[in-house]
């Protein structure tokens, strides 16, 4: 039973300041008198000032909640949660410019508010007030605060504690009063509940709760007591001290819609359900524990509000109840019967990371259900809560928020847009649905009270859990509260209130900040429906659109007028120009997409009239308008300002541009004419003829008159006069097809009036003022003469057109005879350009519908006039003529026999080929290309399709081989290797026949060569040969190219040894011979032809003899002494002793020799040169002769028994070095290798044996002890990851797989962690009765995961390539080898060798000394 408690009094003198408390004995509510500026202390005035935006406190009014939305309001709204999330822009949620400073607010307040880990995140930040402008106002609600400061320091309230808002505004103190203030202008206090005393037996205010009508007022301790207030009459209604154990604070209370149940969380991390009744007249409070802070303490509840509107949603008969523990999120229902719905884990995270909690009523498609979003850290979880029909509850996860910063806070500020509150202070709205941050405002001079000495209970001496502690660092529940759309924030001195501006406001606050740029943007993202968090915007969709044009309007002629107020007066034109640039253009666009024709044209030209330059820019501005036909409605005023403006700047192009897209007839034609005709603006000529008087051929005659002189007096045109020319004859094209020039179609009606008027035009007799001396037909002789071909072309798209009436059919044969008449009684014309009519006249017969008439016996004087055998003149042009004519169809015009006879004698091959090819006489096609110069090589390719590609038949492709075998010689000598690839395929068989058939044996050589050498691509396996054919070939080669015998004999396989040494012998080719008696076997041979080849150069290097033959190059002896060399190193390993010295001591002597001829005066020029290629003997003979031998035989030299020895000295002494150094190397790598392979295994085996250390007790799975239930089957799995698992458990998720009697098992949080990464996995034998398996070293050769990271952790250890890999790297350029533990890479070692690594760098230092463990 709790007692009634009445409010102690508090009297205090009038001077006392605003807030005065007067003495009631009824216990009427306190009231407050309105505060006074003047009564503020100097602190908060400070404070105030310091605020860019102040609301007065007579005129402050905290804007009232809108009509609440209808059911049906809020199901017409789209959100489309099922999408899958995709972050549009990941910058957009960046943080720029980010304050760590801590906030010290209190002694109740975090000693730090910032969180230092986001730097690590700083990423740069997208400027969204650009975009969506200030979404946001948060204002100092200076009533509250001024009274809160006063009532600190004039009764000792103490310091603000907590806050909750409803009709009325609750703020808990230090001091154990709660003070409560109306929402009215004057935020007057109405209530003080409680008193000090009590204050200090419970100590602060630590939570408030208001219920649903604002009747009651909950307030929790800081020493776990509870009080119940009547917010109407100001009475004690409960205080209760057992509702949970003693000495825990109370962190959060919170009533629920039903107004005889609450909620509360103690310190102990306890939650209990509070149930209110009377009985009898006497109220009491029954307590049941519903989550024990020993399986897990609970941080943060949140029960399920439902508005007026949506009590009668399914869902709020369970009274839902959300609760965040250390580990995990619970929904528990607590109607009719306390039931849990869902549990969530969080998985990582921060431990000093607040969990937070928030419900919201949400439209997902056709229905409204509740969204619980909950974070800890930088991710926000959505979870979509509905009930189906059978009464079950079911939870489906939404997308998710990802951010880069920490919350301590998360509001619901409507369904569509979110606050979020980061860990230094700052706050983000957030659009949920495109989670896209609109704005982002700095709240560091709030001052945000802090819950820190709540959580860590230091009322009742700090008997609280250390990570509960950590959590409370940066808690601030009780805070902030939010209500009706407004979000009230509690600072150690003040009370601030953050709501959403209204569309109009947002506009209003760029204009005040002259950003109109800005606010035309965001008023035309309002007009398209693409703006976000929209307030004060509601009607149909014409509606809104008009309310906002409306204002659009206002803004626009705003921006005219400071347009020209803030144009420069002085200064450079340029500077003028430029500022309009940049402004105008704003004007005109949005004019045009609000369709506000009249606005652009009336009011806002007339403005810009008033300044030339502004004028000028504007005009310019209509100019992609007009050219994309988006502008209609011009004036007439307006067409003239736009052509003077662009004729006066000489912008003719962009004048010419405009004139063909403007409707001229309001304009003065014949001056537009004029105008266009001086400044040669052609198209829009004839674009103001055609479109405003209908007029047709005038155009055409201008133009005429421009090219027909120049033409006819046989002068060349200029660059000028062409494009004329061409204009015309697209016009012309236009007028006959029925499209307008330049662009656009002719009426329906017009045009055949218009094809009618141009073919009369064209076939005039005369033109008009025409000169006597005039030819006839004026018009079409100018054409043709311009472009044949392009005339001809136009005339044959319109013949297509044509229907056939008598009308048309009478104006096609008309125009042939007045092409004919012209050009064929006309020898002006080149033959190309005759060719050209007669190709069209062709292609005219050839049609199945043709009503045309042409005397043949024009083709046959056509047909003599190209080919005419007198006229050597352009022979290509009138070949390529006639074959046009004929595959035009103008085959059927003559008599075959003829046409061929003719063509073979104007040596017309192409022609021969297309009537040859018409009777399938392929093999007389193969005579065209060899007669041809231009086409001769094409012949292969032509006689390997007949005989390859299918569709002739075997006699044609006999009559075909044929042929060509019978002029084999001269495809030959046209391409050598063409007549090999052709012959290897189709004449393998008589390559033989062919080769003996060829008496030119330079021929002969060219052809061999391309047939037998593999490096020309001829494919050999075609080829069944003789060896002779390859032995006659390396003859031929040793005559034309002995260079190239040896390279040759290399890659030749087919011939005999014996007889191809004889040919190579025959030619003394020395190296070749030595080549062949090698791979005979013959090494000795081989050897005596190299040395003998030597010594001979030798001899001739130190001859006397001034008439001896040419003295080789002392490059020339030292290749050759290379070859010896190579020749006996090559060998020397298949030798025995006595056989290698047979080699080696042979070479030394002949390079000795030469230096015994003491008397030759050549010796020395060349005794130093002679003394190195005899070092380069010895060095390589020394690794297959041993060292005694060959200083015994240097010291039985005749020429050191005279006194000589010193000048061998170097030689040995080198030697010796050399020896000495190389047994050195090899003992050294050797010690190496073994340090480092003992250094290795010694420390691979610490590794692998050391113990596994688990990061829990329990499984990462199931969450359950490892000390559960014993099954048989059950094992207890430990990871080198250190995660533990059950080993049922694990095969539940399929993360075990066997092989080989094993069981390999995967670790299923690593896997789920890396997303097919590199697995954290290992082997483990199942052991029945041993209760841990721990991983074992597999006995395969390979290692297993766990020796693998033993591995990579030994390498970190040694930071550095091994010698080891060194010496494998360097092993590569041996030959491909392997000597011992030394192994090559199968894959190319120049992509991974070590020595390619950028962070590659040789250590000289041994290793790091072992460790003991």
């Amino acid at each position: 039973m709790e007692d009634e408690k009445k409010m102690e009094a508090h009297n205090l003198d009038s001077d006392q300041g605003p807030f005065s408390v007067t003495d009631d004995s009824n216990q009427q509510p306190l009231c407050q008198e309105a505060p006074s500026p003047k009564l503020s202390v100097t602190e908060l005035s400070r404070e105030l000032e310091s605020r860019s935006e102040l609301i007065d406190d007579k005129e402050f009014d905290i804007p009232q909640v809108d009509t609440p939305p209808t059911l049906e309001s809020i199901l017409n709204e789209t959100d489309d949660e099922e999408e899958p999330f995709v972050l549009e822009d990941p910058s957009l949620l960046n943080i720029d410019n980010i304050d760590t400073h801590s906030y010290d607010t209190s002694s109740v307040a975090s000693s730090d508010s910032g969180d230092r880990t986001h730097l690590k995140r700083k990423k740069k930040l997208r400027d969204s007030f650009s975009v969506h402008g200030s979404v946001i106002r948060l204002s100092l609600l200076k009533g509250i605060s001024a009274q809160i400061v006063s009532a600190a320091a004039k009764v000792d309230a103490g310091l603000p504690t907590a806050i909750a808002a409803s009709s009325l505004i609750a703020v808990g103190t230090s001091h154990g009063l709660a003070l409560i203030f109306g929402k009215d202008p004057n935020q007057a206090l109405r209530l003080c509940l409680g008193s000090t005393a009590v204050g200090a037996q419970y100590g602060a205010i630590s939570a408030l709760s208001i219920n649903n009508d604002c009747s009651r007022l909950l307030c929790g301790f800081a020493k776990g007591q509870i009080t119940m207030w009547d917010l109407a009459s100001g009475k004690l209604l409960r205080s209760i001290t057992d509702a949970h154990p003693p000495g825990t604070a109370i962190l959060h209370i919170k009533f629920t819609d039903d107004p005889t149940l609450a909620i509360c969380n103690d310190s102990g991390g306890s939650v209990f359900e509070l149930s209110f009744k009377r009985v009898m007249g006497v109220r009491t409070c029954e307590s049941r524990c519903l989550f024990s802070g020993s399986k897990g303490e609970v941080c943060c509840i949140e029960p399920l509000h439902a508005k007026a509107e949506l009590r009668d949603h399914p869902i709020t008969q369970y009274s839902l109840l959300a609760m965040a523990s250390l580990t995990k999120i619970l929904v528990i229902g607590l109607k009719p019967s306390l039931k849990v719905w869902m549990t969530f884990p969080y998985g990582r995270m921060d431990p000093s990371s607040v969990p937070l909690l928030a419900w919201h009523f949400v439209a997902v498609q056709t229905s409204v259900n509740p969204v619980l979003a909950f974070c800890r850290g930088d991710v926000v979880h959505f979870l979509l809560v509905k009930r189906d029909e059978s009464g079950a509850i079911h939870v489906t996860k939404q997308k998710q928020l990802h951010l880069h910063y920490d919350l301590i806070n998360f509001t619901w500020i409507n369904s569509r847009t979110v606050v979020l509150l980061d860990s230094v202070e700052k706050l983000h709205v957030i659009d949920r649905q495109t989670q896209e941050e609109l704005e982002t405002v700095e709240i560091s001079e709030v001052q945000l009270v802090y819950n820190s000495s709540h959580f860590k209970s230091l009322a009742t001496g700090g008997n609280v859990s250390q990570a509960l502690a950590l959590v409370g660092e940066k808690a601030c529940y009780q805070s902030i509260s939010n209500c009706g759309g407004q979000i009230f924030y509690l600072g150690t001195k003040s009370v601030h209130v953050m709501t959403l501006r209204s569309w109009r406001e947002r506009i209003d606050h760029l204009l005040k900040q002259e950003c109109l740029n800005e606010a035309l943007a965001l008023a035309w993202s309002f007009h398209e429906g693409k703006a976000k968090a929209v307030v004060g915007l509601s009607g149909d969709e014409h509606k809104r659109k008009a309310v906002v044009a409306d204002r659009m309007v206002e803004i626009l002629i705003q921006y005219a007028d400071r347009i020209m107020k803030k144009c420069p007066d002085q200064g450079k034109i340029q500077v003028m120009e430029q500022h309009f640039q940049d402004m105008v253009p704003v004007i005109v666009d949005y004019c045009l997409l609000l369709q506000r024709m009249d606005l652009l044209f009336s009011q806002m030209y007339d403005k810009m009239a008033e300044n030339s330059v502004a004028k000028g820019v504007f005009l310019e501005c209509l100019e992609p308008y007009i050219i994309s036909d988006k502008l209609v409605g011009m004036t007439a005023q307006i067409m003239k300002d736009l052509l003077l403006h662009f004729q006066d700047r000489n912008l003719m192009a962009n004048m010419e541009a405009c004139i063909v897209h403007m409707d001229v007839t309001s304009l003065d034609i014949q001056q537009v004419v004029l105008m266009c005709w001086e400044n040669r603006l052609y198209d829009a000529m004839i674009y103001v003829y055609n479109s405003g008087m209908n007029d047709f051929i005038t155009p055409m005659e201008k133009l005429f008159k421009v090219i027909a002189h120049p033409l006819s007096a046989g002068k060349s045109l200029s660059d000028e006069q062409v494009i004329m020319g061409n204009k015309l004859l697209v016009y012309i094209s236009c007028c006959l097809a029925g499209r307008a020039y330049p662009l656009g179609n002719i009426p329906e009606d017009l045009v055949p009036l218009v094809k009618n008027q141009v073919f009369e035009f064209l076939i005039r007799l005369h033109s008009a003022e025409a000169p006597a001396e005039e030819e006839v037909y004026p018009y079409v002789r100018t054409l043709l003469h311009f472009d044949t071909r392009e005339f001809l072309n136009v005339l044959a798209l319109t013949f297509e057109d044509f229907k056939n009436d008598k009308q048309a059919v009478e104006y096609q044969q008309r125009i042939v005879d007045i092409l004919l008449k012209v050009m064929v009684e006309n020898s002006d014309f080149t033959p190309s350009q005759v060719g050209c009519l007669f190709t069209f006249l062709a292609r005219q017969l050839a049609k199945p519908n043709n009503t045309l008439f042409v005397n043949r016996t024009l083709f046959d004087q056509i047909l003599e006039f190209l080919c005419s055998p007198d006229d050597d003149s352009r022979h290509s042009e009138r070949q390529q003529v006639l074959l046009e004519l004929l595959q035009a169809g103008g085959i059927v015009q003559f008599e075959e026999n003829r046409l061929i006879q003719m063509a073979e004698k104007a040596e017309f091959y192409q022609i021969c080929e297309f009537m040859y090819e018409r009777e399938h006489r392929y093999d007389m096609i193969i005579d065209c290309y060899l007669r041809d110069p231009l086409r001769k090589e094409e012949v292969f390719t032509y006689i390997h399709n007949i005989l390859s590609i299918p569709g002739h038949s075997t006699e044609e492709k006999q009559s075909v081989w044929q042929k060509a075998l019978k002029h084999i010689e001269e495809l030959i000598s046209a391409s050598p290797f063409k007549a090999a690839d052709l012959i290897s395929i189709h004449f393998s068989e008589q390559v033989e026949q062919i080769i003996q058939n060829l008496q030119d044996q330079y021929l002969l050589f060219q052809f061999l060569k391309s047939l037998l050498d593999s490096r020309e691509g001829i494919n050999q396996d075609l080829l069944q040969l003789s060896p002779s054919v390859t032995e006659q070939f390396i003859e031929l080669l040793c005559q034309y190219d002995p260079d190239q015998v040896l390279e040759t004999l290399k890659f030749l396989e087919s011939y005999r040894l014996e007889e191809t040494i004889q040919v190579v012998q025959k030619y003394q080719l020395h190296e070749a011979t030595s080549y062949l008696l090698e791979k005979k076997g013959d090494i000795h041979g081989a050897f005596s032809v190299m040395l003998e080849f030597l010594q001979r150069k030798l001899l001739i290097l130190t001859s006397e003899d001034e008439n001896s033959i040419k003295v080789p190059s002392l490059k020339d002896i030292e290749d050759t002494l290379a070859k010896t060399i190579s020749l006996c190193q090559r060998n020397s390993h298949k030798l025995n002793q006595q056989q290698r010295e047979a080699l080696w001591f042979p070479l030394l002597e002949a390079m000795m020799a030469p230096q015994r001829l003491s008397s030759s005066t050549m010796l020395c020029h060349y005794s130093e040169f002679l003394k190195n290629l005899t070092m380069q003997v010895l060095n390589n003979m020394a690794a297959f002769i041993a060292l005694p031998l060959i200083l015994q035989r240097i010291l039985q030299d005749p020429v050191y028994g005279r006194g000589k020895l010193g000048e061998i000295q170097g030689l040995v002494l080198g030697m010796l070095d050399s020896f000495n150094y190389e047994q050195t190397l090899l003992e050294t790598t050797t010690n190496l290798l073994n340090h480092d392979l003992h250094w290795s295994l010694r420390n691979l085996k610490a590794s692998v044996t050391r113990g596994l250390n688990p990061k829990q007790d329990y499984c990462c799975i199931c969450l359950q002890q490892y000390k559960r239930r014993q099954e048989t089957a059950d094992q207890i799995i430990v990871f080198s990851c250190g995660h533990l698992y059950h080993s049922l458990c694990l095969m539940s998720k399929e993360c075990g797989t066997e092989s080989k009697g094993q069981i390999r098992w995967t670790c299923f949080k690593c896997n789920a962690n890396h997303k097919g990464g590199k697995l954290s996995e290992t082997s483990s034998e199942l052991k029945k009765g041993t209760p841990v398996s721990l991983a074992q070293i597999n006995s395969e050769t390979l290692l297993d995961p766990q020796q693998a990271q033993a591995f990579d952790q030994l390498c970190r250890l040694y930071r550095g390539t091994s010698r080891l890999a060194l010496l494998t790297e360097l092993s590569r350029d041996r030959g491909g080898e392997k000597h011992g533990l030394l192994h090559v890479s199968q894959g190319d070692s120049a992509l991974n060798s070590v020595f390619q690594n950028e962070t590659f760098q040789l250590h000289l230092t041994p290793p790091p000394p072992l460790l003991d463990d």
